[in-house]
């Protein structure tokens, strides 16, 4: 026996490797499971004791040796490798193809960059809220449907704690820290328990604006959302205010364009009517100056949100919002120009 682990010792350190293949070959024959040296060690079992010891030696130099030469053949292979592909500096280079902006970022830059034109600051808040910041101080009644669970992704361990369903709680915290003049816009991801289709989705983007001082009047938000919308949609777009109803805003109203598409005469986009629907508004209603600690007899506000998805889907005549969060790169290589 001793004999022959000496002739598997020649045999084990001449040997070269030519490949991955050839290697692996070569560790299953000495250490594989049925190999050459569990089968020696099986052996060994049944010698007289006299000689255990000095074949014993003879076996675990065997396993040494097949050890560090599958080591060392692996790391010639990749060494070898390594070389034979590394980069050729003789080749023309090929140019980085540039990334693009996000429809929804480009929008969403925009619409930020004339608000603070108009001299609203940036005023951010976290993505989970409390009841209070997004309900109760926004004067929704307890029997309001949006606080329905169709509506709202509510925390199971808390109910009173929540995901974000517009980024009004941000205006409840600055204006629970701050003394008017106020005036701030609040850009953001809000979420809804709503079917996700073409026109809808679970996830989306709002940016909302508040402004509170001393007799400001329902003038005032019709001239900002005027200019806003020259600004954002062109020069010759036109307003017109519907009334509506929202529990943090009285007067309420919901603010139409004129279409971009036809000008106003009527087309698919905007139904036919020659309007299309981009935002709600209205004056602060006083319970929720009351609720964070302003004097609704000395201060007025106004506030306006706006989905700025629903904004990019009419200004790049984008047929499904789905698109936006598939992450297509086909899709969004067509907005290259548009950063």
């Amino acid at each position: 026996m001793k004999e022959l682990i000496r002739k598997y010792l020649q045999e084990a350190s001449r040997f070269e490797a030519t490949g991955p293949d050839e290697l692996e070959a070569y560790r299953i024959k000495y250490l594989g499971k049925k190999g050459i040296i569990p089968e020696l060690f099986s052996r060994f079992r049944n010698l007289d004791p006299s000689e255990k010891k000095e074949t014993g030696k003879l076996i675990n130099e065997l396993k040494e040796l097949v050890s560090n030469r599958v080591r060392e053949q692996k790391e010639k292979l990749e060494t070898t490798h390594s070389q034979s592909s590394a980069i050729d500096l003789s080749l023309p280079g090929e140019p980085y193809q540039l990334g693009s902006r996000h429809p929804v970022s480009i929008v969403k830059n925009e619409m930020i960059g004339i608000l603070q034109r108009m001299g609203f600051t940036i005023a951010e808040g976290p993505d989970i809220e409390d009841d209070w910041h997004n309900f109760t101080a926004l004067n929704f009644p307890l029997e309001h449907p949006a606080r329905d669970m169709q509506d709202t992704f509510f925390i199971e361990k808390n109910p009173d704690i929540l995901l974000r369903t517009h980024t009004s709680g941000v205006q409840v915290r600055v204006m629970e820290q701050n003394e008017p003049p106020i005036r701030i816009i609040a850009p953001g991801r809000v979420f809804r328990n709503e079917a996700i289709s073409a026109r809808a989705h679970c996830i989306f983007h709002q940016i909302e604006g508040l402004y509170i001082d001393r007799d400001v009047s329902w003038a005032d938000l019709r001239q900002a959302l005027l200019y806003f919308s020259k600004e954002m949609f062109g020069k010759d777009t036109q307003i017109r205010l519907r009334p509506s109803f929202f529990p943090f805003t009285e007067p309420s109203a919901e603010l139409d364009i004129s279409c971009m598409i036809c000008g106003g005469k009527g087309c698919p986009v905007c139904k036919y009517s020659g309007w299309v629907e981009i935002l709600g508004c209205g004056m602060v209603d006083p319970n929720v100056l009351a609720s964070c600690h302003i004097d609704p007899k000395m201060y007025s506000g106004y506030a306006f949100g706006m989905g700025i998805e629903r904004t990019a889907l009419n200004i790049y005549q984008i047929h499904d919002l789905r698109l936006f969060f598939e992450n297509d790169i086909r899709f969004l290589n067509q907005f290259k120009s548009a950063i």
